[in-house]
């Protein structure tokens, strides 16, 4: 019978590489696979950090995944898996629909995501996810905090600065500052609480100033 397998890691654990080595390995076999992804740094494809990628079917909130798959099966002579990247961007209704294309269709699920947010909680569709799979399986490449400590939360930083508030969905810039320079660092937990533990104390500062 068919699964839903969660594979779940931080930045640079590898997800997309492992997304495309398994949609290369079954198609590979004679299977047919659906490749999707949501905000890939490639509009139209999973993209790799190794610089390897594959067209891909792009989902944004509008989409329907099994409405997706069934009219995947039927221009394609059937389908046998989804291998579904950056899933922890999907609406929680759209795991949901990954689960049902596993019951109703039979056909495998591979979801690849993120755990937490820059804000360090859980996406919420990761935690559906979480909730629903039947395999969750942490990714073994360890990505590693500047410190040299495993590396457990991905921030976000703004002009050079750990930010915690903002959208959660934030490729390349944000609203707060249409100029400002918006990238992303892998952090132990000590130095993703350390630079918290800072600006709360700097903001308390402000209020004392006031």
């Amino acid at each position: 019978m068919a699964e839903l397998r969660f594979y779940f890691g931080t930045m640079g654990s590898g997800k997309s590489t492992q997304a495309l080595q398994i949609n290369h390995n079954l198609r590979s076999r004679g299977l047919k696979t659906m490749l999707c992804s949501q905000l890939d740094r490639q509009d139209g494809k999973v993209s790799s950090r190794l610089g390897v990628s594959a067209v891909a079917e792009q989902v944004d909130d509008s989409v329907n995944l099994v409405v997706l798959a069934r009219r995947f099966a039927d221009v394609n002579g059937g389908l046998d898996a989804v291998v579904a990247d950056e899933a922890q961007f999907y609406s929680v209704d759209q795991i949901e629909q990954l689960a049902r294309i596993v019951d109703e269709l039979d056909v495998e699920v591979y979801a690849f995501g993120l755990l937490t947010t820059f804000q360090g909680e859980l996406f919420p569709g990761t935690k559906r996810l979480l909730e629903l799979a039947d395999v969750r399986q942490e990714l073994q490449v360890e990505a590693r905090c500047w410190c040299g400590r495993r590396a457990t939360h991905n921030a976000r930083l703004v002009d050079g600065e750990q930010v915690y508030d903002g959208q959660l969905k934030v490729m390349g810039d944000t609203d707060a500052d249409p100029g400002a320079v918006v990238s992303y660092e892998l952090r132990c937990r000590d130095h993703w609480h350390t630079a918290l533990r800072e600006l709360r104390g700097h903001q308390l500062e402000l209020l004392d100033d006031e």
